[in-house]
């Protein structure tokens, strides 16, 4: 069978179209594709790390929610021993009465200073106990209870003096915080 010149024309033009489509197929569709997808991969790759330090702070968050219901509670009851009023007309004396319920006659508090704590709805006051007279033994016995029956209560300095004129008793000062209601 022997080809004319007309359809070897019409054969190197087909061969030539079907070579442009081609060309033009793995070109700009398929070129393009691959292109994409690797950019899709790596922008995979880059997320990932992203997407587990998320589902960790999901569970961390979860673990909260579980918690919260507690930690609510438990700031409710601290709230609850709080008494109403201001701190400065009932916690000098809840102190006299806590120190001469361990044998401590004579004590003057003072307020040093107030500030914001991170527990929504307190604040930190921070107090000055002066003590006179005081013996060492009901000393020892009254510090170490203040924190055990005053849970909101924090003692931050005890300074201690000796008495020239009488060297049984000793000359205390505590420099105490406690939390109150804002």
């Amino acid at each position: 069978m022997k080809l004319d010149q007309e359809q070897i024309k019409k054969i190197a033009l087909a061969s030539l179209l079907l070579v442009a489509l081609l060309y033009g197929y793995f070109e700009f569709l398929l070129g393009p594709l691959q292109t994409s997808e690797k950019a899709a991969t790596n922008g995979i790759a880059t997320v990932t790390p992203q997407i587990t330090d998320a589902k960790k702070q999901i569970n961390r968050t979860s673990q909260l929610e579980k918690q919260a219901p507690e930690a609510i509670a438990l700031l409710s009851n601290l709230k609850d021993t709080i008494p109403d009023g201001e701190p400065i007309a009932w916690f000098p004396p809840k102190m006299t009465d806590f120190f001469k319920s361990h044998g401590i006659d004579k004590c003057t508090t003072h307020l040093v200073s107030e500030g914001t704590d991170p527990t929504p709805g307190l604040k930190r006051m921070v107090w000055s106990i002066d003590i006179p007279k005081v013996g060492f033994v009901p000393l020892g016995t009254a510090i170490s209870s203040l924190e055990n029956e005053e849970p909101l209560t924090t003692i931050l300095n005890v300074t201690i003096d000796a008495l020239r004129e009488d060297a049984e008793y000793q000359h205390a000062t505590l420099t105490i915080s406690t939390l109150v209601k804002s």
